[in-house]
């Protein structure tokens, strides 16, 4: 019997990973079933190789994953960076004079390139709880001292929406504009999107976007939806994602993705 799908894309934070960064045994049962009948996993996040290697070394994940919004394409099971995309520091900067001037001043954080690239955060700036590595900084001029990845804003009374829509306005042309999560509005190389790293890791594991399933939550995850044959977002999975998803399952407290495989690869 052929399988449904050659390729499983997953999304971590919101879509595999429940509240506690931890997976489900049922999750983690359905999706030894569909490897073991001959699909693949790919780890697909917006998280950066540093911000994402304990959670596979966890997982005792061996393959490749697609990480900081598609920049990155690494092999877990190696610990070897295959691909990595920078950002332009000096548009990034251009872009990021005229969202202030739109906006008033920010709080800013930046990810620098490379297996061990720090994150960088400017006072302010609101980091995510779990243990994810970051430096503070009280000059932001140091954040453009090295090659990134992505630049991360916060603005003190903007919602996620309004600041990623404002950015996109008046600098749309300049960068890649992304909101991955609560708190998490990104500045991306323009054309740079998950759907980028997706095509690459499926080019070398020799699977088409024909033969993908994919599984998301937030705006970040839109590219990759319309690049897959199937996406599904989660129960708790942002409007704009929901809209353009070809099915919606449960939340990632509920074993959405589970509930999906199980039904694809019944034996």
């Amino acid at each position: 019997m052929p399988l449904p799908y050659k390729l499983i894309a997953t999304d971590l934070d919101g879509t595999l990973l429940r509240r506690d960064e931890t997976i489900s045994e049922r999750t983690r049962a359905a999706l030894a079933a569909a490897t073991a009948a001959g699909a693949a996993h790919l780890v697909v996040t917006g998280r950066s190789v540093p911000w994402t290697r304990h959670i596979l070394d966890s997982l005792d994940y061996q393959g490749l994953a697609v990480c900081g919004q598609g920049a990155q394409v690494y092999h877990a099971g190696e610990h070897r960076l295959l691909t990595s995309v920078t950002l332009d520091r000096q548009l990034a900067g251009l872009a990021l004079a005229k969202i202030e001037a739109e906006t008033g001043p920010l709080f800013l954080a930046a990810s620098r390139d490379g297996l061990a690239g720090e994150v960088l955060v400017t006072p302010g700036y609101r980091i995510q709880e779990g243990p994810l590595p970051h430096i503070e900084v009280d000059d932001p001029a140091e954040l453009w001292a090295a090659p990134l990845n992505k630049v991360y804003l916060q603005h003190p009374d903007l919602g996620d929406d309004a600041l990623a829509r404002a950015a996109r306005g008046v600098a749309g042309d300049l960068v890649g504009v992304t909101m991955a999560g609560e708190g998490i509005v990104e500045l991306l190389p323009l054309g740079l999107s998950k759907a980028t790293g997706l095509s690459l890791a499926a080019r070398r594991l020799g699977v088409t976007a024909r033969e993908t399933v994919a599984f998301g939550d937030m705006p970040n995850d839109i590219p990759m939806f319309a690049w897959a044959a199937h996406g599904v977002a989660m129960a708790n999975a942002h409007a704009e994602l929901k809209a353009v998803a070809d099915e919606v399952t449960a939340s990632h407290e509920d074993d959405g993705i589970a509930r999906v495989l199980e039904r694809l690869y019944a034996s």
